[in-house]
């Protein structure tokens, strides 16, 4: 595990960049064109808009391409060992529940290796917030197939095409019992952000996916294009929809169709405040 520090900027970063003040901007390590850094801006121009400080916040991320982005972030910010983040996040949220607290990190991460973290996370309906930067593959460590691997698509451990059926990430946070869950695309830059702004505004667990195709591993495989094609490909499958249950919520490239939107806002008593009660009625009992 790592904490960010301040670092200095080279000379060829402007230092009248908006999120100047918040962000490494000289750790952006990602490919030219990945949302991965969308992501990390949306999620920084929310807290800046909020008013929060260094002091109100903190990320945990835990190990690829995304598990990167803790070290962008000037701010308390924890790259934690690959699939830990959430209980990572998880004791910052018991040790101090003022603190807003941000998972960021991919598919593989959190739905393999931490898959069981993720669900028992929903289950306790803690007061955290989890973005998942789904890429669809193992994007850092070699183009293997992940949870969210689409049917027949082709990685460096599936040459004949993927025959494991993915997880349906919204679907499975809802059943958890998360009590926010939505699904945007990267480039949705004002949905995200709204989205974003909802999840801080839940005082329980809240999941939000952010689909974030990668075209160096996947789409180079798949032969999808670069960045901009990719980028392309995934808008025409994105469709926007209302009120639509999680278990809906469909996300095939197969059927060229990706339902995204809000799927439940169902707002509960999170988990820290449940132990608050407990403490204060143990105490009353003495």
């Amino acid at each position: 595990m790592t904490v960010s520090n301040d670092v200095s900027l080279p000379d060829d970063y402007p230092e009248d960049h908006p999120l100047h003040g918040r962000l490494n901007l000289n750790r952006f390590i990602f490919c030219a064109g990945c949302l991965i850094g969308t992501a990390i801006t949306a999620i920084t121009s929310c807290l800046v808009e909020r008013g929060l400080t260094p002091k109100d916040y903190a990320i945990v991320s835990g190990i690829g391409c995304t598990g990167r982005s803790s070290g962008c972030f000037k701010a308390p910010a924890f790259h934690a060992t690959h699939g830990r983040a959430i209980p990572f996040a998880s004791g910052l949220k018991l040790a101090n529940p003022d603190l807003e607290v941000f998972v960021l990190s991919g598919d593989g991460d959190l739905f393999a290796i931490g898959g069981n973290h993720f669900i028992h996370a929903c289950r306790r309906n803690i007061e955290i917030n989890v973005l998942c930067n789904n890429n669809g593959i193992y994007g850092m460590t070699g183009g293997q197939c992940a949870p969210t691997t689409s049917i027949g698509d082709f990685t460096s451990t599936s040459p004949y095409g993927n025959i494991e059926p993915p997880f349906n990430l919204v679907s499975l946070a809802a059943a958890a019992g998360a009590s926010y869950v939505a699904r945007w695309p990267g480039y949705d830059v004002l949905r995200l952000k709204g989205s974003i702004m909802a999840a801080m505004d839940n005082p329980g667990f809240s999941f939000i996916e952010v689909l974030a195709p990668c075209f160096t591993q996947y789409g180079r495989k798949n032969n999808l294009g670069d960045a901009v094609k990719m980028l392309e490909w995934l808008r025409k499958q994105v469709v926007i929809e209302k009120n639509c249950p999680p278990h809906d919520a469909e996300y095939s490239h197969k059927n060229g169709r990706i339902v995204c939107g809000e799927f439940v806002n169902s707002p509960r008593e999170g988990f820290t405040q449940k132990i608050k009660q407990l403490r204060e009625t143990a105490q009353k009992k003495r």
